[in-house]
């Protein structure tokens, strides 16, 4: 049914936007750091360490096992049609926008809403076509959710939607940053361009190193 399948029920949306609200959330140029050109600047989430699973079977914590300055985190699922894609399109082309060095400095981190289809074989074929480097994670839907929801970030958990459908698959659509403090203190929309997410990943890490 095509209802179920949406990456973002109105609830979903309405969920999502009020947990960026009830965080802070807003511009770069409103929270006065005018060198970023995209990114929603908000008081930092703390990341969830619990464990997910990556392509190869082994435990990957958000907290634990992010060692770069910068970690781009995106949730999504390999079977959706269009928002996912083009999301992880932008993301790759804005790596391919930086010089060696932040480009030695960033991770890129899949999370799929879609255990049951997205298996870590599955996972590791779709991100290969962005790039190999890309980390996928997969596990328990329950767990999954509960690692998005600090980051403000909605995994929908099959419940029931009053059109007597289930809501599956939907999620927020936001890239988030996880800092090297384990932290997250922004992120982007779904409708960045890869030239503003490199120059903002250009001037977080400028920022970072001079801490």
């Amino acid at each position: 049914m095509a209802e179920p399948r949406r990456l973002m029920s109105a609830a979903a949306a309405l969920v999502a936007a009020l947990l960026l609200a009830g965080c802070g959330g807003g511009s770069a140029a409103e929270d006065g750091a005018g060198a970023y050109r995209a990114a929603q600047v908000h008081d930092p989430y703390q990341v969830d360490a619990t464990p997910l699973t990556d392509t190869d079977g082994a435990p990957y914590s958000l907290v634990d096992d992010t060692d770069k300055p910068l970690t781009l985190v995106f949730f999504g699922y390999t079977s959706c049609p269009d928002i996912c894609q083009v999301v992880m399109a932008n993301i790759a082309s804005a790596l391919t926008r930086l010089d060696e060095a932040d480009r030695a400095d960033v991770d890129v981190v899949f999370v799929t809403t879609d255990p049951k289809v997205d298996t870590e074989q599955h996972l590791r074929d779709y991100l290969d076509r962005y790039d190999p480097s890309f980390v996928g994670l997969t596990g328990d839907l329950d767990t999954i959710a509960a690692v998005g929801k600090p980051l403000a970030v909605y995994v929908a958990d099959g419940a029931r939607l009053p059109s007597g459908g289930r809501d599956l698959n939907s999620h927020s659509t936001q890239v988030t940053a996880i800092t090297a403090d384990d932290t997250s203190p922004m992120l982007w929309t779904q409708d960045t361009s890869s030239a503003d997410l490199a120059a903002d990943i250009h001037t977080l890490l400028a920022e970072e190193a001079d801490r």
